[in-house]
């Protein structure tokens, strides 16, 4: 790993900060009051060329890898655009990105990667569902092969109207992010039950959908914070998709999906430490302002350590997120990595962002002052993309615990 702030961190760093600048605190605070997308800021990340730091340079893309798409993400959130800035890049310029880079065919790869470059294609990535949560092994919807001249009444019709094969998908998915104005889908299914495979692993595959087809059905969550984006319900009915929106190989989609999750708690790694940073930024310029008893509250080591002790640990989390960021780029193995990076970011972030509010005092309770809406944004951290359980689950298992699930 090389230490050094090259030109091009330092563009990216700059960048990222002059975006955020001009989409801070308050155009958060109003989106998620008013429950809006914000159009102008993912348009402003793709003229920036933030969509496409991952996709390769054939593609029209900035061929870059996580380790620059990590510190855009982090730069983002803490120069105030707060969650926003790495949840309107993880799905699309990080997951998607990376699935169809590294397991797309050279069709797929023309088709989708420039569009996700400039930001004219956004994509949802479909694997949670309400009986399989964390357990993404044991997810239950199914894409069943079937021959597209069988589908059809009328053989000649079919006959004209099909390339080859299709699939045939039925499912429920829960929590799925920008599901209502995806233009396209990732869907993780199964191909073959999972009573009928050796390992849990197998079986699964996944597909690119269209998320246009009348067959599918979204339904918005209300939640709790991030109403700038929708997390849905959605609901497939013999959905078809063509062999060719197959992503990867059948029965073996568990390798594609495993190269697409370290990316997005590497991005996540990112939010804790951005957003942990943005709240204290905060909080420490309060302290500076705010007098009692005769002099500023950050003068009381009482309101100065505990935010102070948070800040040292988010940046010892940072350095880990490098390693992982730096691994992934390389193809080497970065599984534990990734999961020590999330888990502590995650965790020093939240603590920076509690202490950070109660140095407001009762002004940290008023959505004026932004750092409530910090803290419910923090908060999703440690539920997904993994718990914070199972992320130190598998730590405790490269550690050498017994496996606990």
């Amino acid at each position: 790993m090389n230490f050094e702030d090259t030109h091009e961190r330092s563009m990216i760093r700059q960048t990222a900060a002059e975006i955020a600048e001009q989409y801070g605190p308050e155009h958060w605070r109003e989106k998620e009051e008013n429950g809006e997308f914000s159009t102008e800021f993912w348009n402003e990340l793709g003229d920036a060329g933030f969509h496409g730091l991952l996709v390769p340079e054939e593609y029209d893309g900035a061929g870059m890898g996580m380790q620059e798409m990590g510190l855009a993400m982090e730069t983002l959130c803490a120069e105030g655009c707060g969650m926003a800035g790495t949840w309107y890049l993880v799905l699309t310029a990080g997951m998607a990105a990376v699935g169809i880079r590294e397991n797309g065919t050279e069709e797929q790869k023309e088709l989708y990667l420039p569009d996700i470059a400039t930001g004219a294609r956004n994509f949802s990535i479909g694997i949670t569902e309400p009986e399989a949560g964390t357990n993404t092994l044991n997810v239950a919807t199914r894409a069943e092969k079937d021959s597209a001249e069988q589908s059809s009444a009328d053989p000649a019709e079919a006959t004209a109207s099909a390339d080859g094969d299709e699939y045939v998908l039925n499912g429920k998915k829960a929590w799925i992010t920008f599901a209502d104005r995806a233009d396209n889908m990732i869907l993780v299914t199964r191909t073959t039950p999972r009573e009928e495979v050796d390992r849990g692993t197998d079986g699964i595959s996944l597909f690119v959908v269209d998320m246009d087809d009348p067959n599918i059905d979204v339904s918005p969550i209300s939640k709790h914070a991030m109403n700038y984006s929708k997390s849905c319900e959605v609901f497939f009915e013999d959905v078809r998709v063509p062999e060719e929106n197959l992503l990867g190989e059948e029965d073996d989609g568990w390798w594609v999906l495993v190269d697409m999750l370290n990316p997005e708690r590497i991005g996540f790694a990112a939010a804790g430490t951005g957003i942990g940073k943005l709240a204290s930024n905060a909080a420490i310029q309060y302290a500076n302002d705010r007098e009692i008893f005769g002099a500023p509250i950050g003068t009381h080591q009482a309101v100065s350590f505990p935010i102070t002790e948070a800040y040292a640990k988010m940046e010892t989390a940072a350095l880990m997120r490098e390693k992982a960021a730096w691994l992934y780029d390389q193809g080497e193995d970065c599984g534990y990595e990734t999961n020590v990076a999330k888990a502590t970011a995650v965790d020093a972030g939240i603590e920076a962002v509690k202490h950070s509010m109660q140095a407001f005092g009762g002004w940290g309770y008023a959505t004026e002052y932004d750092v409530e809406r910090w803290w419910r944004e923090i908060n999703l951290t440690r539920l997904a993309p993994v718990s914070q359980q199972m992320a130190y689950n598998h730590i405790g298992q490269q550690l050498g615990f017994p496996k606990s699930y």
